[in-house]
């Protein structure tokens, strides 16, 4: 098959992580993958699908398109799908106009009917979606590749050194989770963040390691760390966050700290891969008993390195794709929906 993907940006993270990482497997199983930015001109959206009349399968990765756009797509292209792993339909936790957006919802729903298939990223995003397009909806998360990232270490430093990870709109959440942070640097001695980002809060009680974010360095520095750490607001844009930063931290073997919110029980197992925490008072008892026990960091890392390999590694993520694939080429998919 040809397969075409329309993205936002080639470079944007949900590109790399959901698209771009499957395409060794996409060519070694006979498929091609042709990435490609949206028009976002008048011009270039009033011509959308029309070189795309010889593809396939033509991808829409996450963005909402006006109705008119998905429209005249619908009517190019043999068969098209719609991929998402964010809660879309809505405004962010941060808006100050609230999560309901009727355009937004009306976007959401005119291309998730006009699709063939909808591939989601995790069961809440999946629920949504199958409210517009029964039977054609599938689950496949955001999915990292595990040899990118070394194992690490979890000795040679002294104290201990907490890690996260994430572009500069996620630091609106780490601002409003700094009260916790704080108190667990006033518990916990010796213990550290080290902050990859492109910006950087001070947080008080805290040390914080400044570590500006590279494509190239991300993995070894999430690596050199102890323990990774996530946290993310209880509300319905937040539900549908896919937990990019736990897998990553899982990749590099790192136990994991994190709320019970969204995806984030399902990846953090408690005692198992990490600890689940909520109040103030259980994150510094989480990040104390990580503090006291390397044995029990590197047990509980290995666990989370070896579920990211079972469940959300590339090749995982790719074999769900190409099953996908293989539903379009039938055209009963289509019918049952």
């Amino acid at each position: 098959m040809r397969v075409v993907a329309l993205v936002e940006a080639v470079d944007h993270v949900c590109c790399r992580y959901r698209v771009a990482a499957f395409r060794a497997a996409f060519a070694a199983a006979g498929h091609l993958l042709d990435i490609r930015p949206l028009p976002t001109s008048l011009f270039g959206r009033l011509a959308i699908g029309r070189d795309l009349t010889d593809a396939d399968v033509v991808v829409v990765q996450r963005k909402l398109l006006p109705e008119w756009v998905v429209a005249r797509l619908r009517r190019r292209v043999r068969r098209l799908v719609f991929d998402f792993d964010d809660a879309v339909w809505l405004r962010d936790s941060y808006s100050a106009k609230g999560f309901d957006d009727p355009q937004r919802a009306r976007r959401f729903r005119a291309v998730v009917s006009a699709s063939d298939l909808v591939v989601a990223g995790n069961d809440y995003l999946a629920a949504a979606a199958g409210r517009f397009a029964p039977g054609r909806v599938r689950v496949v998360p955001t999915c990292v590749e595990p040899a990118a990232y070394p194992v690490a270490a979890g000795v040679g430093r002294p104290g201990l050194q907490l890690v996260w990870v994430g572009s500069g709109s996620t630091l609106r959440g780490l601002e409003r989770f700094t009260p916790t942070l704080s108190a667990v640097g006033r518990a916990v001695p010796g213990v550290r963040l080290k902050l990859i980002c492109d910006r950087f809060v001070k947080i008080p009680d805290l040390l914080v390691d400044e570590c500006v974010w590279g494509e190239d360095t991300e993995a070894a520095e999430i690596a050199a760390a102890d323990i990774g750490v996530s946290w993310v607001p209880d509300d319905p844009w937040s539900r549908g966050k896919c937990g990019l930063k736990v897998l990553q931290y899982q990749a590099a073997g790192l136990p994991v700290v994190a709320n019970p919110v969204g995806v984030h029980p399902e990846l953090v197992r408690d005692g198992e891969t990490g600890f689940l925490a909520t109040s103030a008072a259980e994150w510094v008892s989480a990040v104390a008993r990580h503090a006291a026990d390397i044995g029990l960091r590197r047990r509980l890392g290995a666990a989370g390195r070896r579920q990211v390999g079972e469940r959300y590694s590339v090749a995982a993520g790719a074999a769900a794709w190409l099953a996908a694939l293989d539903e379009l080429a039938s055209p009963r998919l289509r019918k049952s929906g």
